[in-house]
């Protein structure tokens, strides 16, 4: 089970597209605490400097779906002892 789950889905204009998608980079390159406003809310979570990837493109049935998927531990590090 998910702890949280978050899906916005609408239209649109490319433009609207790419100030979302600069907004996510510039979050991303700021990283530790993130806050992306994604609608009438703003969302806030923790980034790591370290992330996994994955990019998908399908094309049929008159359409070309893109996806960017960012993945990352949610898991605390641990904390090496004192010598």
């Amino acid at each position: 089970m998910k702890d949280l789950k978050f899906e916005q889905k609408g239209s649109l204009s490319r433009t609207e597209a790419a100030e979302l998608l600069s907004a996510l980079a510039v979050a991303l390159r700021r990283g530790g605490h993130v806050e992306l406003e994604l609608g009438p809310g703003v969302l806030s979570m923790h980034v790591p400097d370290a992330l996994r990837s994955e990019v998908e493109v399908e094309v049929g049935d008159g359409e070309i779906e893109l996806e960017i998927e960012l993945k990352w531990s949610t898991a605390q590090a641990k904390a090496t002892p004192a010598k």
